[in-house]
């Protein structure tokens, strides 16, 4: 998401990067510049998938153990970690990359390029009136961007959980995806359209509170690191992305629980659905499990989002560099 300062979590840059990429010319036509931030965010975004992964597959295993129980025992994220080898192989912890490989090519793509298309808008309309946007505005750019991305790209969501958590069923149960077209085509086959789109609304909302976190928290401390530190822009920037990273850590967890348990698609012993809808899920854990459940595995989805955040930047700062 970018922020008032410029900085994008996923794709964009300084705007003195920018600026210089823009002068350089070195880029080739408009229509090259246009397509470049898409190209970027999403190579960036797929590094940082791919080192984050093994935390992501721990988190959505920790977040669905004791399903259904008051226990408050839980396993701790190394624990889950060495049973996830000790049950299959090291590379089990890369279960669901492809999925995430998606994710990136349709959520992090779309988030971007209708939040340029938003702060567009917004500009022309602004400077119509001779004044420039604000971080109101770009708070709202943003959100919105976060949630449309994430309502359309729903079924990458879907296909991660399904193939991440696949491994906690019994051997003769397990559906052994093979790869995220395959999980894709098996879930539409089996139970039609609308289980892509199980989930959505909490996707959507956590998408929302991620992007928030992001935007506000980090926007803010690195205009105080930059105004009373002399700390370089890589110390700023990891600064304020893991500053960031708590917030919307602790904004997003309780709907990235609740999609993780519904995405996950579980049904009881007659067949139906253990949770109908958002409301029901979250009321039943409430009630089975206690509210501190939805908070289960902060740390881990913690160490996820914060260095998810600065391997992103990082990325993207030096393929446009490298670019230029």
């Amino acid at each position: 998401m970018s922020t008032a300062s410029g900085t994008s979590q996923d794709a964009s840059l300084p705007q003195d990067t920018e600026a210089k990429v823009s002068k350089s010319g070195r880029l080739g036509s408009p229509v090259v510049q246009k397509i470049l931030p898409f190209v970027i965010g999403s190579a960036s975004g797929m590094v940082a998938t791919t080192c984050i992964q093994p935390v992501d597959v721990v988190k959505v295993r920790l977040q669905l153990a004791g399903e259904g129980s008051k226990s408050t025992l839980a396993a701790s994220p190394i624990s889950v970690a060495r049973n996830i080898v000790a049950q299959g192989r090291v590379t089990d912890l890369w279960a669901g990359l492809s999925a995430g490989y998606l994710r990136q090519l349709s959520y992090g793509m779309l988030r971007l390029g209708f939040f340029d298309t938003f702060v567009t808008s917004l500009e022309t309309n602004a400077s119509k009136n001779g004044r420039s946007i604000g971080f109101g505005e770009r708070a709202a750019a943003s959100l919105s961007a976060g949630g449309l991305a994430a309502g359309i790209a729903n079924p990458a969501e879907v296909a991660l959980i399904r193939m991440q958590s696949d491994g906690m069923k019994p051997k003769e149960q397990r559906a052994n995806y093979r790869s995220v077209v395959d999980a894709l085509s098996r879930i539409a086959r089996n139970e039609g359209l609308k289980g892509l789109w199980s989930g959505s609304y909490p996707t959507i909302i956590r998408a929302m509170a991620t992007n928030f976190g992001q935007l506000a928290f980090f926007s803010q401390s690195k205009s105080l690191l930059k105004k009373h530190t002399n700390l370089s822009f890589q110390v700023q920037t990891f600064t304020a992305s893991t500053i960031a990273g708590f917030f919307a850590s602790f904004f997003s967890l309780p709907f990235d629980f609740l999609k993780t348990r519904l995405q996950r698609g579980a049904r009881g012993a007659s067949g139906i659905p253990v949770y109908n809808g958002m409301m029901d899920c979250a009321l039943k854990v409430l009630k089975d499990e206690g509210p501190l459940r939805f908070y289960r595995g902060f740390g881990t989805y913690f160490l996820r989002i914060a260095p998810h955040t600065v391997i992103t930047l990082f990325v993207a700062d030096n393929l446009k560099a490298l670019l230029m």
